[in-house]
């Protein structure tokens, strides 16, 4: 087969390596999967979400320079069961939503919340 066949990782690079693997544990849940420095001295570490296949991994590599997320540039969307339970997650860990929740009448929603350096994460409740 001479095309893409799956989606294996995203990668986002972070000044604070640390911070941010905190958030995405503690915050939304992933399992760190497992860490490495790549050749060229990047520290890395693998990132995933209980029912998904696909993983994030973290890029910590200051030679590049600090890092410069511009807003509406990219983000990770991740399915929760209800965004005001989640909300109220957020809240307790001293959180709370970027933008949203916006639910529709058919129960269906979204809401933002933003990670260490400005990564926005886009969380959706689907229709039950």
């Amino acid at each position: 087969m001479k095309t893409a066949r799956k989606l294996l990782h995203t990668r986002y690079r972070v000044d604070d390596l640390e911070a941010t693997v905190k958030f995405y544990r503690d915050v939304l849940g992933l399992e760190e999967l497992r860490r490495h420095k790549s050749p060229r001295g990047s520290e890395l570490v693998f990132m995933k979400a209980p029912e998904s296949e696909e993983l994030i991994e973290l890029c910590h590599f200051p030679a590049s320079g600090p890092v410069r997320v511009q807003p509406d540039l990219t983000h990770l969307a991740f399915e929760v069961d209800s965004l005001q339970e989640f909300g109220k997650h957020l809240a307790a860990l001293g959180y709370r939503y970027s933008d949203g929740p916006h639910l529709k009448p058919d129960g269906g929603g979204i809401a933002f919340v933003d990670a260490p350096e400005g990564y926005e994460i886009e969380l959706i409740q689907r229709v039950k």
